[in-house]
């Protein structure tokens, strides 16, 4: 009864009390993780390594970050969310601990690879975890704006207050420091996230349960259900461009005229527009529904986008509102992707944990997949076809979605179309 009336308390801004808890948890722990993103690399190859010794790391890490992201959502149905961000948590801490006391000293690319990768393990079982606590604990009819709120606080702390916060830190703390103040933000968001947010899966402790079936089905329900697999393959495509970006973007925007500070300020207003839009769309597609949000708005927006991302600076050379403009507009599309966390697991409700584990499985590996199609196609096809493949990738995504209906609309469309055969 009490958990019915917590149900209905949530409001127009589409959470209750509880749920603010853990999104204000969510946020300082991607705090603590992302705040090291726009330096590290640099600051490596100043201790000694190699630029492919640092993209060594970072691809491995991208790796741990796609293998914890695909387990987080089954074994978060097994064990329980709380249960799951505590571990997650743990390995965090570990990775960071060995990381910074054994790795970054010694110089050690064995050691450095396994700790950062570790620390990769992290992040994924915290956030996503929460993320399915969520799928079961917020109304359907409010559960696009519940990811959105989310994904505001996931992205806002991994990709924007985290850089903005290491922009202040760095002068004063140096680079080591402010790699250990990472532990202060992930132990804020551990006491928001795990002590006050109370768990609503009710956990079974049968051997069946508990057994590798089980967690296989965060695979192989991708093939029981093709529509969750494709949904995957669609999370995947969403931010793969974004993260890509970094890899060659960088140096064409100087090329063009424009100076670093200026690309680090347009490459913040992407994300910060990225933040605010995750929780718009979250609320807009409740209303016009979710599949056409991600469609529309997120498939052809970004397409759209993105290659502008190229020609403005080749048609206009160094504007900086122009570019500003478009990187705010390519961060509200990326943005329209969001309701996928609310359809996918809608199409498989009886396992909505081993739904969430493809998609974030495909949230995973598109931090792998952009940066390696760049670093794969950045010298044979040159920026301009590097943007293009990403472009059609959105393209892809976006006909993908046509095939990927809620049960309740296919009975709709079956009924008018008179039995009409499945595509």
């Amino acid at each position: 009864m009490e958990n019915n009336l917590q149900l209905k308390s949530i409001g127009k801004i589409g959470m209750d009390k509880k749920m603010l808890v853990g999104y204000i948890g969510v946020l300082f722990f991607m705090i603590g993780d992302g705040l090291e993103q726009g330096w590290l690399s640099p600051y490596l190859t100043e201790q000694g390594l190699t630029v492919q010794n640092v993209a060594t790391l970072l691809s491995i890490y991208g790796l741990a970050v796609a293998f914890a992201s695909w387990l987080s959502g089954v074994l978060a149905e097994i064990y329980g969310p709380r249960k799951m961000m505590i571990c997650g948590l743990s390995l965090f801490v570990a990775g960071t601990l060995t990381f910074l006391i054994i790795g970054i000293p010694t110089g050690n690319l064995a050691v450095m690879i396994p700790t950062y990768a570790l620390r990769g393990l992290g992040y994924p079982l915290f956030a996503y975890s929460f993320l399915v606590w969520i799928t079961y604990y917020a109304p359907k009819e409010r559960l696009g704006t519940a990811v959105g709120w989310f994904w505001v606080a996931f992205a806002g702390g991994l990709n924007m207050v985290g850089a903005y916060y290491s922009s202040f830190a760095l002068p004063i703390l140096g680079e080591m420091l402010t790699l250990w103040s990472a532990l202060v933000f992930t132990t804020i968001g551990a006491l928001f996230g795990i002590l006050l947010c109370k768990p609503v899966i009710a956990n079974d402790n049968s051997a069946d349960k508990k057994s590798l079936k089980q967690i296989l089905k965060g695979i192989t329900i991708a093939f029981e259900r093709p529509k969750v697999g494709l949904g995957g393959i669609v999370r995947m495509i969403n931010t793969s461009g974004a993260y890509g970006l970094v890899v060659f973007l960088p140096a064409y925007m100087m090329s063009a005229g424009f100076t670093m500070a200026q690309w680090l300020q347009i490459y913040g207003a992407l994300w910060a527009s990225n933040v605010v839009f995750n929780l718009i769309w979250g609320a807009v597609a409740d209303r016009i529904g979710w599949r056409e949000t991600i469609m529309w708005i997120g498939g052809i927006g970004c397409a759209v986008f993105m290659a502008s991302l190229y020609y403005v600076p080749h048609f206009f050379g160094a504007n900086y509102l122009i570019m500003n403009l478009v990187a705010i507009g390519f961060g509200a599309c990326l943005a329209a992707y969001v309701p996928l966390s609310a359809l996918i697991p809608s199409l498989a409700p009886e396992n909505r944990g081993a739904a969430m584990s493809i998609l974030n499985l495909g949230a995973g590996l598109s931090s792998f997949a952009g940066p390696a199609i760049a670093g794969a196609l950045i010298g044979g096809i040159g920026v301009v076809g590097v943007i293009w493949t990403y472009v059609c990738m959105h393209l892809i995504s976006t006909v993908l979605m046509i095939f990927v209906k809620l049960p309740e609309k296919n009975a709709q469309e079956s009924d008018q179309l008179d039995l009409a055969p499945e595509v």
